[in-house]
């Protein structure tokens, strides 16, 4: 009976979690945290965590704070070539454009986030890759409630 309830505790397939949580670079910039803030609740499968930060925290338990490296084909994956695509600059003539600029483009599912990775006067080079694609991230969790 015991071996049971310490598994009703556990994280896994369906479980309702609420936590905090810190991501970060692994240069120690964080990314996103609500370690200062309201704890995060979602279900483990529901489509609100990548699958690979919720296989990280299987087996965990509420009191478990835990740091995972989380590589890229786990986390949001690595840059495709072919998501940076060229505009034409008349979709940006009220701006003033510079590398790095986030805008925001509307396609079939919303708005569409893509950064300027260059431009001249013709067209301008949009990447539409996730900005921490390809990128190793530390995540550290605390575990409050595990149901």
């Amino acid at each position: 009976m015991t071996e049971q309830i310490i598994d009703q505790l556990q994280i896994g397939p369906e479980k309702t979690i609420t936590l905090h949580f810190e991501i970060r670079l692994q240069s120690g910039d964080v990314v996103d945290s609500n370690f200062k803030g309201q704890p995060a609740t979602f279900t483990i499968g529901d489509g609100n965590m990548l699958a690979g930060f919720e296989a990280a925290i299987f087996g965990l338990k509420a009191g478990d704070r835990e740091t995972f490296l989380i590589t890229p084909e786990h986390g949001f994956g690595m840059p495709n070539p072919s998501n940076i695509q060229k505009v034409g600059r008349e979709n940006f003539a009220d701006m003033e454009l510079e590398s790095g600029l986030v805008v925001g483009f509307q396609d079939a599912s919303g708005e569409l986030p893509g950064v300027v990775v260059s431009f001249d006067e013709k067209n301008v080079a949009v990447d539409f890759n996730h900005p921490l694609a390809g990128k190793t991230l530390e995540f550290e969790v605390e575990i409050l409630e595990v149901i």
